[in-house]
């Protein structure tokens, strides 16, 4: 069964049940990494908090 992937999102399947596979965007017949759902959800909301050591966005507009 084909998943579906957005512009912002990993693809989904169906065929994964409490799973999140991954693929590179550029290869989408290629293979996939597969996460548990809980973990890909904690993945996402530490990237979001910028817990990995990342940059904050600047508030402030380029001019």
């Amino acid at each position: 069964m084909a998943g579906r992937g957005t512009r912002h999102g990993p693809l989904i399947s169906a065929d994964f049940p409490g799973a999140v596979p991954v693929r590179d965007s550029k290869d989408p017949e290629g293979p996939a990494l597969v996460f548990p759902a809980d973990a890909w959800r904690s993945f996402v909301a530490a990237t979001a908090a910028v817990e990995f050591g990342g940059v904050r966005p600047s508030s402030r507009s380029a001019a």
